[in-house]
């Protein structure tokens, strides 16, 4: 990982390392998506490409990822994500399949499902969608219809399950199947109607944090409750048993 962040700052590239969960990650500028290819690829040995995606993030844009990799020394492997952002207005890339050629395949699927626009690619058409297929799949606005038009079998309120004894409990609010908005966000508007926010459904699904409980940390809650004497038993207006003589 520090000799290719080592060897993209060198080569003039704006990288910094990146906060990952699996391999070690760059992200590097748009603009030197291909550069830092060639440099990872040449002067660092990542001869391997293993995949290029993109991820949906929402406002701040599509966040496009490849995963490379270098064999040595028997089963050692050595990985390398990296990564950029690109505007969600202006979704457009240079395309790597000049220096990689399993990148052709992943970029015309990415382009696909995202919408992003690999430029130079020799044949950036649709891959697995079938034809006359409208709207890219993995935005996270993409409406999933099919679920709408379908009745919902995941979990339901107390009271909606089909076996439920009639006159039972209400349900308080009905559960919508994933990928489905609120009927205010999305569907048939009258005319005249500003035409709602294609993101709002995805903010809206977006799950808040839980706020932590009052009274300090669970620590010092458990060291005060550990600490507390017990209290006495209450007095009692019965007289003690007599010893039997």
């Amino acid at each position: 990982m520090s000799d290719a962040l080592e060897a993209l700052v060198s080569a003039g590239i704006e990288a910094t390392a990146a906060d990952s969960f699996g391999p070690a990650a760059v992200d590097v500028p748009p603009g030197d998506w291909v550069a830092a290819h060639e440099v990872l690829r040449d002067a660092v040995g990542l001869t391997f490409f293993d995949f290029l995606s993109a991820s949906d993030e929402l406002t701040d844009g599509f966040r496009v990822v490849s995963h490379l990799a270098d064999f040595w020394g028997g089963a050692h492997v050595e990985h390398l994500l990296v990564r950029t952002l690109i505007p969600r207005d202006q979704p457009t890339l240079a395309t790597l399949s000049d220096l990689y050629a399993g990148a052709n395949w992943h970029e015309r699927e990415t382009f696909e499902m995202f919408g992003i626009t690999f430029e130079g690619h020799p044949n950036l058409v649709p891959l697995l969608l079938p034809d006359g297929f409208e709207g890219h799949p993995l935005r996270k606005e993409f409406i999933l219809a099919s679920r709408v038009a379908k009745p919902w079998p995941g979990a339901k309120e107390p009271g909606e399950s089909d076996h439920a004894p009639a006159g039972g409990a209400p349900s308080r609010r009905r559960t919508l199947p994933p990928g489905v908005p609120d009927p205010e966000t999305w569907g048939p508007r009258p005319p005249g109607t500003p035409d709602p926010d294609p993101l709002a459904p995805a903010h809206a699904a977006a799950t808040p944090a839980r706020p932590r409980r009052a009274g300090g940390p669970p620590g010092e809650r458990r060291a005060r409750r550990q600490s507390t004497p017990t209290d006495p038993p209450p007095p009692t207006d019965t007289p003690p048993p007599v010893a039997a003589e």
